[in-house]
């Protein structure tokens, strides 16, 4: 009964994603993709004046556990400083998913954190983002 919640946690956010499309004017973006199976998650962030994300939209196509995870991320980090997103860990994020993964399909479930990674570090250096 318990997996069947959370199966339902994915689900919702598959069906009804939290922030799914574009921002008109993005501080920062990126796109990435898991070769493997196909998934395609892009990032778009809008940071503040105080260095915080005040505005969090994904976009992208893949299996229901990576754009779930996207939405669950876009969700959980809006209004968050980026200083505290450079510190967060894989498992947290695993964790926002309340389902467990098979190895395989955690690159799924990851894959729109290594996009946030990418977009915080390249923030941070203010290197442009492809």
């Amino acid at each position: 009964m318990t997996e069947d919640i959370y199966q339902e946690h994915i689900l919702d956010h598959f069906e009804s994603p939290y922030h799914k499309g574009h921002l008109a004017h993005p501080t920062c973006c990126h796109r990435d993709k898991n070769p493997l199976c196909g998934d395609v998650i892009e990032l778009q962030l809008k940071i503040d004046a105080n260095d915080c994300v005040s505005e969090a939209y994904f976009d992208g196509k893949g299996c229901a556990i990576s754009q779930a995870a996207a939405s669950i991320l876009c969700e959980q980090i809006e209004g968050k400083p980026v200083s505290e997103l450079k510190d967060m860990q894989a498992q947290q994020m695993l964790d926002l998913l309340h389902v467990p993964l098979t190895a395989s399909r955690q690159k799924c479930g990851l894959l729109a954190f290594k996009v946030l990674k990418t977009l915080v570090y390249a923030h941070e250096t203010d290197e442009p983002q492809a």
